[in-house]
């Protein structure tokens, strides 16, 4: 059937929308009555939403689903967050524990008693629960939790990772992302044939 001046269609509800009416987010268009996080319904707005891919959530939904887990990224100061989002429908990969190495001649009595801890990536010390931030799937100090380029402390929102190491998003597109004219300038040396 001809689309017959109408608009896009809408990324929940498939139906057209109209400019009056649209909202876009992540090259999409969306009613304003259908603008709701996939996971709890909550009214989203530009402050509120968090994309990933085709899906949309709000802030909470995404950090619960895609942010990192650990000490300090709770409902307050210093706290675990056990919130996982089940009573939401959203389902988490759960990174499988490490093997233990049993073949140690001469346990110390701290690991005899309460395990081996897992190492962090950055300063290859041990990482234990009340200090521990789960980050491209590797447990990280919270103080090493930090772009490996400029230092900056990174968050949910901000973190990316390559090669087993983590960048802020401005350092991630300024390294690894696209160069040259059309894509923030250039940053390369274009020399001149003669």
């Amino acid at each position: 059937m001809p689309n017959w001046g109408g608009g896009a269609k809408c990324g929940a509800c498939g139906k057209t929308v109209y400019h009056a009416e649209e909202i876009q987010c992540n090259g999409r268009s969306f009613h304003k009555t259908c603008f709701h996080c996939m996971a709890c319904r909550k009214a989203l707005d530009s402050t509120t939403v968090a994309a990933h891919e085709s899906e949309i959530y709000c802030k909470v939904c995404y950090g619960r689903k895609y942010g990192p887990k650990g000490i300090g990224y709770g409902q307050g100061a210093g706290c675990l967050s056990t919130d996982t989002g089940e009573h939401l429908g959203l389902q988490f990969q759960q990174s499988p524990k490490p093997a233990r190495s049993a073949t140690t001649s001469n346990p110390s009595k701290f690991t005899s008693k309460f395990g081996e801890s897992e190492k962090c990536p950055r300063c290859r010390k041990s990482v234990y629960a009340a200090e521990k931030v789960m980050g491209g799937g590797k447990p990280w100090h919270k103080t090493c939790f930090r772009c490996a380029i400029c230092g900056k402390s990174l968050e949910s929102t901000n973190v990316t990772d390559k090669d087993g190491e983590l960048y802020c998003k401005v350092c991630y597109a300024k390294n690894f992302g696209p160069t040259g004219i059309g894509f923030g300038g250039l940053t390369h040396q274009v020399e001149k044939k003669e």
